[in-house]
């Protein structure tokens, strides 16, 4: 859909794609920047993020520059910001749905792509762009969702997911560090999500643990160095290095994001909840195991490295394995059931998930067990009978 008929007709030099929004949504807009560089080899393409996120773009060779804003800034900083952007860009795009990026694409692009939510107070602000779509929060996968723009743009989609990367010096360094494992497979585990309602039990975590050096896999701890995740994380760390201090590294807190998706292509197989860190994991093509709960999957499962599909790769029920990623659903003893869409069970950022406190670490070993076997296999199925209510919510 458009409101206006300009097209592309030539291959713009100077492209801006834009998004200020959490990790997540900067990693997944990558597969956008992918199918321009490979349509259009010549063209420079810059991205626009918010302060913070910026580290999904590390060792990106899609990317010419990455242009960091904060999330916060008063009106004289704005206006300075969009002063400097002013139509410098041949065609500035964005994948999200949110005022700020509308407005960013206005001002920095000659030409401006970008989506509306499909309701009367949204399509009123369809005079910032030259070309929209209308998006889709909850039926349509968030890599979909941001390939859409390709059609208006007449090029070919990318479905490649592009995770950060270091320079070989410092993968260097990183091997060192986990030379404390003596040679040892791993796993890598993440057990704290940036959202209280997106938690598993950190009993969960030490019989999983437990269970894979029990199966001679060693296991190293991700995390940020925010001190409630470094806490949490220590903690279950700690309970496992009582019991024997073999083979369990805790690197929480000394990683940065690419470095983090370097350990994970290190790894025999990674375990995470709904975070960023966990789309990272899927996208390296390592052995990959996703704890769900209230998210819809369908709109947020972490996107497999081999998936090439208008389709999601998820369906909003149940539990299932699409290529190296397991996704999890957890177990509903409540309603509407799961998913429910919404920030836990009080409905708020640091609420409980009771689906999430009573999925079996049986399951979860189940499905890490079928991802050791055969880590390359393709889809696995397993129905949880539940049944969704029409929602939607955001990712970290």
């Amino acid at each position: 859909m458009s409101n206006h008929d300009s097209t592309m007709n030539d291959a713009p030099r100077h492209i801006l794609l834009v998004c200020p929004q959490r990790i997540g949504d900067v990693l997944l807009a990558t597969p956008m920047a992918r199918s321009i560089k490979r349509a259009w080899p010549n063209a420079m393409i810059d991205m626009l993020v918010f302060a913070g996120t910026e580290g999904a773009l590390e060792g990106n060779t899609d990317v010419r520059d990455i242009i960091v804003v904060p999330r916060r800034a008063g009106i004289g900083a704005r206006l300075g910001e969009l002063t400097r952007l002013w139509r410098h860009y041949d065609v500035a795009l964005s994948p999200i749905a949110t005022d700020r990026a509308r407005i960013y694409c206005w001002a920095a692009g000659k030409q401006s792509l970008g989506m509306l939510l499909p309701h009367a107070k949204d399509r009123a602000k369809a005079w910032l762009l030259n070309r929209h779509l209308l998006f889709d929060d909850l039926d349509a996968h968030t890599v979909n969702m941001g390939l859409a723009l390709t059609s208006i743009m007449r090029i070919e989609p990318s479905y490649e997911v592009v995770p950060p990367s270091v320079a070989p010096e410092a993968l260097t360094a990183l091997k060192q560090r986990l030379s404390a494992m003596d040679g040892a497979a791993f796993a890598v585990l993440h057990p704290y999500p940036k959202f209280r309602y997106k938690m598993w039990t950190p009993h969960g975590w030490i019989a999983l643990a437990e269970a894979l050096r029990a199966r001679g896999i060693g296991v190293v701890f991700t995390g940020s160095a925010e001190p409630a995740e470094a806490a949490y994380v220590a903690a279950i760390a700690a309970a496992l290095t009582h019991a024997s201090p073999k083979k369990v590294l805790d690197l929480s807190g000394s990683l940065s994001l690419a470095e983090t998706a370097e350990l994970i292509r290190l790894a025999a197989i990674y375990i995470g909840p709904d975070t960023a860190v966990t789309h990272i994991a899927a996208a390296t093509g390592t052995p990959t195991v996703a704890l769900f709960g209230p998210s819809n999957p369908v709109k947020w499962g972490p996107w497999p490295q081999q998936w090439a599909s208008v389709a999601s790769p998820w369906k909003r029920i149940g539990s299932r394995r699409q290529g190296n990623v397991f996704l999890v659903q957890g177990t509903a003893r409540c309603t509407p059931g799961v998913p429910c869409m919404l920030e836990g069970c009080e409905r708020h950022l640091e609420s409980r998930s009771d689906c999430l406190e009573n999925l079996a670490v049986g399951t979860v070993i189940e499905a890490v067990d079928a991802m050791l076997a055969k880590p390359s296999s393709a889809t696995t199925i397993m129905i949880q009978k539940s049944e969704p209510v029409s929602a939607s919510h955001g990712q970290t």
